[in-house]
């Protein structure tokens, strides 16, 4: 009887251990796409509901708050710190662990950022991105988020300025987010890229726009065509008539959140000078205006510059100096200066910012430094003025000293007294 219960144990071990293995499997998980240690202000970031066996409809929870979102992946674009909070997901009656995220409102260390072209490209179209960072290129890696799977991209080391292109491209994906990293320690911000299958695009910047800057809105034709006129809309009302194809918000609020869009008038010129007008409109691109982290503010006085940043945090000790070429904004290095104020050397752009630990402040505005011809001007001035002083001089000592010569060669005419006088005098340069 003893041996037939051990035979029952035997037989019911292997379903449950299949019933543990099928309720492993069920549990749910929120998971941060890409897998960033830190998150900064400004990232695009992906986050996931999964589960083996694939995904089904979806709740989210932040901080208990049901949400309206229903798909398995959430995207959040330009995170701020109101992003913050407990991430949770259900399915199937299944409540996932919560996920903590924490937006820090600092900058990462490197910069990556389109060397021309904004956030929107057509179907099988590439674009540069240029990689700047403060140290070493070499064992930088950078990768592309399509959908939830990662990839792996070539990167052009350009030892020399200090920074590095990848060619990004969508592939097949409506949307994919590129980044760089440094092993687990330094990274980049987030470029996310956008496809777009009409003729007429809005084309928003490809980096967050930051409150309080000015920020380019532009309606594009594909294909070389010539614009005649675009109309651009906010939220579905028009806002601005353009025959430019540029709506610029100046001083740009969080008011200026919303979908925008544009309807362009335009014509292939190129192929015939007298080609007849088309009209198209584009589809709507989500504009968010964030604060962004404090900015570190830089003043001078011709060669002497100073940099603070009266709003970071109290552990931002160390200032980070740059310099940039005038005809080369991705020629940004750094200088080895650590100090608050430093002298400008070389012409061109110098700017400022703070090292925080985790991260970096805003960089400050930039410093125009051009070698002033008042300077050679001042020292000219200043020669010519002791030559004019020392010709005076020279005036002067000739004056006097014809003056004493002059006494002695009074002439004077008439008789009597006259002559007495002269006689006297001519006695007294013979005394």
């Amino acid at each position: 009887m003893n041996m037939n219960m051990d035979m029952r144990s035997l037989l019911r071990l292997p379903v449950l251990l299949a019933l543990i293995w099928e309720n492993k499997a069920q549990k749910l998980t929120v998971s941060l796409l890409p897998k960033f240690p830190q998150v900064y202000i400004g990232d695009d970031v992906t986050l996931i509901c999964n589960r083996k066996g694939g995904s089904k409809p979806t709740t989210w929870f932040i901080d208990d708050k049901k949400q309206s979102h229903q798909d398995y992946s959430m995207f959040l674009t330009a995170v701020t710190p109101k992003n913050n909070g407990e991430y949770k997901c259900e399915q199937n009656g299944l409540m996932s662990d919560p996920l903590t995220l924490t937006v820090l409102e600092l900058e990462p260390h490197a910069q990556l950022s389109p060397s021309v072209g904004g956030a929107v490209m057509t179907k099988g179209e590439g674009r540069n991105l240029v990689l700047q960072a403060e140290d070493d290129l070499k064992n930088w890696t950078c990768s592309v988020l399509r959908g939830v799977s990662r990839f792996g991209l070539g990167v052009n080391v350009d030892e020399q300025m200090k920074r590095a292109v990848i060619f990004a491209e969508l592939k097949e994906a409506e949307r994919a987010t590129f980044w760089c990293q440094k092993k687990n320690f330094s990274r980049s911000n987030t470029v996310t890229l956008k496809m777009t299958e009409h003729v007429v695009m809005l084309v928003p910047p490809a980096v967050p726009a930051l409150q309080g800057e000015s920020v380019d809105l532009r309606c594009v034709v594909w294909g070389g065509s010539k614009l005649e006129k675009a109309v651009f809309y906010k939220d579905n009302t028009k806002i601005i008539n353009s025959p430019e194809g540029t709506y610029t918000i100046v001083n740009a609020t969080q008011d200026d959140n919303g979908k925008y869009s544009c309807h362009a008038t335009y014509r292939f010129s190129h192929t015939s000078a007298g080609a007849a007008l088309k009209e198209g409109d584009s589809d709507a691109q989500e504009l968010k205006v964030i604060g962004g982290p404090a900015a570190a503010i830089i003043s001078g006085s011709t060669k002497s510059l100073q940099c603070s940043c009266p709003r970071c945090p109290d552990n931002c000790m160390s200032c980070h100096w740059y310099y940039t070429l005038f005809n080369d904004p991705h020629s940004r290095r750094r200088l080895p200066e650590n100090d608050q104020s430093i002298t400008a050397e070389e012409e061109g752009l110098y700017s400022c910012r703070f090292d925080c630990g985790k991260g970096l402040s805003r960089f400050s505005d930039s410093y125009s430094y051009k070698a002033q011809p008042a300077e050679f001007g001042g020292l000219l001035y200043i020669l010519l003025g002791v030559a004019a002083l020392i010709i005076l001089m020279g005036v002067i000592v000739w004056m006097l000293k014809r003056r004493k010569c002059g006494g002695s060669n009074v002439q004077v005419t008439g008789r009597g007294k006259d002559n007495d006088v002269l006689t006297h005098f001519e006695r007294r340069e013979d005394f």
